[in-house]
Parts: C-alpha cells; structure tokens; sequence
C-alpha cells in the first residue's frame, strides 16, 4: 500500500464506523449523540493508525522527530484548546512530499516533506494548514461526502441493473470526485493555518513562499495541501489579503523569504532507520 492512496485505504477501514456516524447525524446537536460522535472518530482515526503501522508506513523513530517536536509542540498549544481533544504528529515514509489530517486528531507528515520544504517557516505553514482542517471537521465531511456518491453509484447499479454499462457509470460517479478538499475548504485553512502559525510565533509568510514553491516544481500529483485545486495565485492573493486586513496581528512578520530561518534536516541519518 502507498501513503497516497490513504484516502481508499481510509474508505475501507472506517466503513463500520462511518454507518453509525451517518445514523446519528441527524441529532448531532445533543451533546450525548455530539460526544458518541466524536467517540466514533477516534474509532476511524485508531482504525487508520492500525493500518498504516501494519503496512510498515509510518516511521516510529528517526531523527526527523527532532525537527518536527518544537513545531508540533507549539502548535499544539494553539489549536488544541480549539480543538478540545488531543492531536498528534507521525512521520510516514513516502517520496512525495505531503501531509493529511486524519479524524481523530492525527496528522501525518512524509520524510519527503522535510526535504523538499526550504525553510522552518514552509514546514510550520503546512502543519499549521493541516490542523485547520480538524477544526473545520473537514475530514469527517469529506468521509460523508465520499459515502454519499458511493451511495449514489451504488443506486444506480440496483436501479439499472448489473450490466457492464451500469458497472461502468457506476464507477464513473464514484471518481467523480476524488477524495479532495474543496478549493473553499483549501482556502480556508490557509486562512486558519496563518492565524495559527501568527499565534504560534511563525511567520505566516511561509505559506505564501511554500505555494511558490510548489509552483515552480515539476510534481507528477500535488500533495493534499494543494488538494486538486493548485490555485496558486489565487490563494497566495487571498492569504495577502488577510494579512493586510489584520495588520495588528500580521505586520510584525517579514515577508521576504531571505528573512526565513533555514531548516536543517538530517536526511543522512534519517534514512539509516529505513534499512
């Protein structure tokens, strides 16, 4: 299994879970039903731990740990009282640089993340667009929103028979979408992200110089902070934006990236825990 495909091994893992979530949404305002909600994310976000760690993906020591404990930590403290439950960082061993939140609290980092990143403050911006997403419960609503085009597709089997052509129209409305975080979503939490990295005491500049990074790579599939919506433009314009309309909180930060603390990371020894 690759770490790119956590999203189907996530469908798999989580399918019972999710049949109770969706029986219960409809009384998600009462604490109780509010609670066993929550009870019934940590369920898919163990589920999922199990079966990366079973899979031999995540990486349960490497010096990389060292890099990421002070920024973890310190934003940690800023989004886990937001939050209400406890959030923890793994590393995962991957060649594409990327990061997910996953239900429960987990986010997920790559070692290839770590190398491609220029700077403390690239790698802060991810993190700290990551952990947006747990406070939007963007997780969770794209796990409805894949089972209800699931659901969709599994109608129009029933409906119009189990023939090649419904198998095949099947399939296509359950790749009509992906498995990605809508651009509003995306924009969103690098909305919240800067407000985080800004609370953390990390320049929130960071994640205008990562999209520019990004931008001038050659990547055959973006990572999920790029989602399918790699609007570079746009998102670098509505993070300025932001900026400027909160002076109080964003003018203290340099937005020139040669004013950026550079990141150094033991690739060398990291990759001797690989062997």
């Amino acid at each position: 299994m690759r770490f790119l495909n956590m999203w189907s091994v996530w469908i798999i893992v989580c399918a019972i879970g999710l049949v109770g979530l969706l029986s219960s949404a409809a009384s998600a305002q009462e604490p109780a039903n509010a609670a066993r909600e929550h009870d019934q994310e940590m369920q898919m976000g163990a589920q999922l731990f199990d079966q990366l760690k079973s899979e031999g993906e995540i990486v349960s020591e490497s010096p990389l740990y060292g890099v990421l404990a002070p920024l973890s930590s310190a934003i940690t403290k800023v989004v886990e009282p937001k939050y209400g439950y406890p959030i923890h960082f793994y590393i995962v061993h991957e060649t594409q640089p990327n990061a997910f939140a996953a239900p429960g609290g987990n986010i997920y980092v790559t070692d290839s993340l770590f190398y491609f990143v220029k700077n403390t403050q690239e790698l802060s911006g991810t993190l700290c667009h990551e952990t947006s997403h747990l406070l939007h419960d963007d997780s969770m609503a794209l796990l409805q929103k894949d089972a209800d085009i699931r659901a969709r597709a599994i109608a129009a089997t029933i409906l119009l028979g189990p023939t090649m052509r419904t198998i095949l129209l099947a399939t296509a409305i359950g790749e009509l979408d992906s498995l990605h975080y809508s651009r509003e979503a995306e924009e969103q939490a690098d909305l919240t992200g800067s407000d985080t990295c800004a609370a953390a005491d990390y320049n929130p500049w960071g994640l205008v110089w990562l999209f520019k990074d990004f931008s001038n790579a050659d990547m055959k599939q973006p990572p999920e902070i790029l989602s399918n919506h790699p609007d570079f433009q746009h998102r670098i314009a509505a993070l300025e934006e932001h900026f400027k309309e909160d002076p109080v909180v964003f003018a203290r930060f340099n937005n020139m990236e040669s004013t950026a603390t550079p990141l150094h990371v033991p690739k060398d020894e990291a990759e001797k825990f690989l062997r």
